[in-house]
């Protein structure tokens, strides 16, 4: 468009300059031979009493040229001319061709006529004798020719350029489309390769550049669907490998930041998912022996072995093994975290209970075999000390054996040897029966012993023996921890298929740190009056085994001040059925009716 503008400025400015040469040209012709047959001229400047038909008739003769021919004297005034009365045209001694040629000789210019309002080309010579005053021959011809030719010209231009760019804009919208397809089908195909897809490109035949730079991409894509697929394949067999591990397992880079972390390190650190890659170190693992390990690889260590701890309450112990990942440039550190909390627990139990078995026989056989050798040393003979000798040797010797029986006991219960008499029993005899026993006791500290018993509260299927064994050891040790003047309460409330009993008192409570491990072999919150009291240790654990072996469950609730309550749960017996619904009473075979039954 801009060439099509500059050709039109361009060829309208050479066609007009030419147009006015030739004009010019055609005018100083028809000059020379006005001049040659010009009339006489008037012989005064002002022109008054002079006969100008002959001048007129010249004009008139002139103007059949195609010129229009203009007489004006030195003054400016017309004398005549062919379009116009020159009696009513004005003074015209301002034109400039009338300047130059009144000064030069001739004189030249384009410019609109007033008179006939028209562009025209103005030539004008001068004419006289000497010695008269000077005339001035004007000839013009119209610019309107040139106007109607550029016009012409302007619509042939456009026109043809426009049937032009028409054709060739066509042509070029045709190719362009074209190859802006097979470029779009190019980025597609790139896109693909990036989404994943790898199908490839389909061949168009045409043999320039952008058909080998498809095959060029279509062997790439292919090379990258099988990298791809084989490490997909690597990566899903490590993913599920380490995912279905239970120990926990992280790769940390140089930076001190997560790059991977399974299922099972999750866990163990307590969180909900495992951490994101790109995670701080710091913002996720809180042990700082794991941490000081980890630098400690990434510092330059091969390998680093550490045990770490979580939670408080309930801890949980850890083999924390860190070894260094190192390709090239690049550091790292692999954890795996393998949990060692019952290998702990196994330790710690076996190790309290041979100290504990080794110390609770200690006592007593050290105060048999020391009052025995007094005894013999001499003492025998000695008829006040004897009997109190004899009595403390009978006493100890007493809770050696109960200490045997309840070892006995549950080893009876841990090889599933521990027969059950499975009756139904009252739950209100069962409870009175042994507030009854423990009246005494508690009488002795000021205890007030009460009992709580919804009406309707349905029989429980059990050995009356070993739950009234199971009760009564509870409201022993509510005895033996409630100081004087407190309050013990029995009560039993029936949900669902079993009947919860629950013992409460108001006594010295137990820490909350203390309350897992109270069912534990030997475990004791307070020792000493524990010994005191003639306990073996032993009492709460075989009540969880014994309530473990009807199907229920033993738990209590606590405060250090505020007392105890201590849970058990029994199942309700089924008349028809004689046993209790989904318990492991229920699913040994009985030897008879109402007969022993083995419990595990």
């Amino acid at each position: 468009m801009c060439v099509l503008v500059a050709v039109d400025y361009f060829a309208e400015r050479s066609f007009r300059e030419d147009y006015e040469r030739t004009g010019f040209r055609e005018l100083a012709a028809i000059a020379r031979v006005g001049l040659a047959q010009a009339p006489s001229l008037p012989k005064t400047s002002s022109g008054e009493n002079q006969d100008f038909a002959p001048l007129r008739g010249w004009v008139a003769k002139m103007a059949a040229s195609g010129a229009r021919i203009t007489v004006i004297t030195a003054e400016g005034r017309v004398l005549a001319d062919s379009q116009a009365d020159a009696d009513s045209m004005e003074n015209h001694g301002g034109r400039p061709e009338v300047r130059e040629a009144l000064a030069g000789g001739e004189g030249r210019s384009v410019r609109h006529s007033v008179t006939i309002d028209r562009d025209l080309l103005y030539y004008a010579v001068r004419a006289g004798s000497p010695g008269e005053p000077p005339v001035v021959l004007r000839f013009a011809l119209p610019v309107q020719a040139i106007e109607d030719v550029l016009a012409s010209f302007r619509r042939k231009l456009w026109v043809s350029s426009f049937l032009v760019l028409l054709v060739a804009g066509g042509l070029s919208l045709l190719f362009s489309r074209g190859f802006t397809d097979r470029v779009d089908r190019l980025k597609d195909f790139s896109r693909r390769v990036a989404e994943g897809d790898f199908r490839p490109l389909p061949r168009d035949g045409s043999g320039d550049a952008l058909e080998a730079l498809g095959i060029s991409l279509n062997r790439t894509a292919a090379r990258l669907d099988r990298t791809i697929h084989t490490l997909t394949e690597e990566r899903n067999l490590s993913a599920a490998i380490l995912g279905s591990m239970v120990e926990g397992v992280a790769v940390v880079n140089a930076s001190e930041q997560l790059v991977f972390a399974n299922q099972g390190f999750a866990e163990i650190l307590g969180l909900d998912v495992p951490p994101t890659s790109g995670s701080k170190l710091l913002e996720v693992v809180r042990q700082t022996e794991l941490i000081q390990a980890v630098r400690g690889v990434l510092g330059g260590e091969t390998r680093v072995e550490s045990e770490i701890v979580t939670g408080t309450l309930r801890q949980h112990f850890f083999a924390a093994t860190v070894a260094a990942v190192r390709s090239g440039d690049t550091n790292g550190a692999v954890v795996v975290l393998h949990d060692i909390t019952e290998l702990r627990k196994l330790e710690r139990v076996r190790r309290d209970f041979v100290a504990n078995v080794s110390h609770e026989f200690r006592t007593p056989l050290t105060a048999i075999q020391g009052f025995a050798e007094t005894l013999l040393g001499g003492a025998i003979d000695d008829p006040q000390n004897r009997t109190r000798f004899l009595e403390i040797i009978l006493e100890h010797s007493r809770r050696l054996a109960r200490l045997t029986e309840d070892l006995l006991m549950l080893s009876k219960m841990d090889a599933e040897r521990l027969e059950l008499e499975v009756h139904a029993i009252s739950v209100p005899q069962l409870i009175e029966s042994c507030v009854e026993t423990s009246q005494h006791r508690a009488a002795e500290k000021n205890l007030q012993v009460s009992m709580n018993l919804p009406a309707g509260i349905p029989e429980i299927a059990g050995d009356r023996r070993r739950i009234a064994e199971v009760l009564q050891n509870l409201l022993d040790n509510a005895v033996q921890y409630t100081l004087p003047g407190g309050k013990i309460v029995l009560s039993a409330e029936a949900k669902g298929n079993e009947v919860v009993f629950t013992v409460a008192d108001t006594g010295i409570g137990i820490p909350r740190a203390e309350q897992p491990r109270i069912f534990e072999r030997f475990y004791r919150v307070d020792v000493a009056r524990s010994r005191e009291a003639g306990g073996t240790g032993l009492g709460l654990s075989i009540a969880k085994h014994l309530v473990e072996a009807h199907g229920g469950r033993v738990w209590v609730e606590s405060e250090v001040g505020q007392g105890s309550r201590f849970h058990f749960s029994v199942p309700v017996y089924d008349g028809e059925r004689g046993t209790p619904p989904n318990s492991p009473i229920e699913r040994n075979p009985s030897r008879g009716n109402g007969g022993p039954r083995p419990a595990h």
